[in-house]
């Protein structure tokens, strides 16, 4: 087998862990300081998507309009998850999982109906930017500039995220409240402002990997289902709650799959679901994760 096709699927499974971990890793920091699984985070992703697509509809002469865009579909998915934390979510707090898992999963059904409200059911596509619109050639394949440019942002966010988190007094204060809620609500912190950031922030994530997916994917109902699957999956792996491990449980999963297909074709997710499998048996925190007391 060519070196060149190796590589050409190893970059292509690169691409796909980046993308997963801009969606898991808020997934992730939301269960291991909130203790909430939110189910709804893939639909984060989808009306993402779809903001992005139409923000470029409107503003598509204008120069840098996919980057304007995709950061206003960003802000507009923080802000729908701040009223989503602020009316709904905030009071299941401290409850049983299950009750969170039926609300986010109400969510689902509710945006997943709002969007083919909005936008259709058909499939929409957005233009990759015109800044990164070439490709480069590399030890013989093709690489596109725009999924070159995803590869180098996913590492970036994983340092920035991991210097907020132990480099600054909010990260301490989110820390301290996945180690001990009632402590910190003791000791006059405001539990209830440090969660709205955390989920703010998690939903704002959610929207750039779904603004920044849709020039390489159809925008269309039911990505967010996918997505939440990949992103669960990639948690296990990694370890809930734990933010490096949801980066290595990223590209264990793109590298798996990339090569999967080559290995047994019709049976590629099967390599990943086994390999979920397998981590849960023998470790069932995660790789990276720790055993939650």
């Amino acid at each position: 087998m060519a070196a060149s096709f190796l590589f050409s699927q190893f970059i292509s499974g690169l691409t796909t862990a980046m993308f997963l971990f801009l969606i898991a890793s808020g997934l992730s920091l939301v269960f291991g300081v909130m203790r909430v699984l939110n189910f709804a985070h893939g639909s984060f992703y989808m009306i993402g998507a779809y903001l992005a697509w139409q923000a470029v509809h409107w503003l598509s002469p204008l120069v840098g309009a996919f980057w304007v865009a995709a950061l206003a579909a960003a802000l507009g998915v923080a802000l729908l998850g701040g009223i989503v934390e602020r009316l709904l979510l905030r009071h299941l707090y401290g409850r049983d999982e299950l009750y969170q898992l039926l609300l986010t999963y109400a969510l689902v059904l509710i945006l997943a109906d709002a969007a083919k409200f909005t936008w259709g059911t058909g499939q929409l596509s957005v233009s990759p930017p015109a800044l990164l619109a070439g490709s480069v050639k590399l030890f013989g394949t093709t690489l596109p500039h725009y999924n070159l440019f995803i590869i180098v942002l996913g590492p970036l966010i994983a340092i920035g995220g991991w210097l907020a988190l132990y480099r600054t007094g909010l990260g301490r204060m989110m820390r301290a409240a996945a180690y001990d809620r009632e402590m910190l609500d003791a000791l006059g912190a405001d539990v209830g402002g440090l969660y709205t950031t955390m989920f703010v922030a998690s939903a704002f994530l959610a929207g750039l990997a779904g603004a920044l997916v849709s020039p390489l994917e159809s925008v269309v109902p039911g990505m967010d289902v996918q997505i939440i699957v990949q992103a669960f999956i990639v948690v296990v792996i990694g370890g809930l709650g734990s933010f490096w491990g949801t980066f290595w449980g990223s590209l264990i999963y793109g590298e798996v799959l990339a090569f999967g297909i080559l290995i047994v074709p019709g049976f590629s997710l099967f390599s990943v679901f086994a390999l979920m499998a397998v981590i849960l048996i023998l470790r069932p925190w995660g790789l990276f994760g720790r055993p939650i007391r």
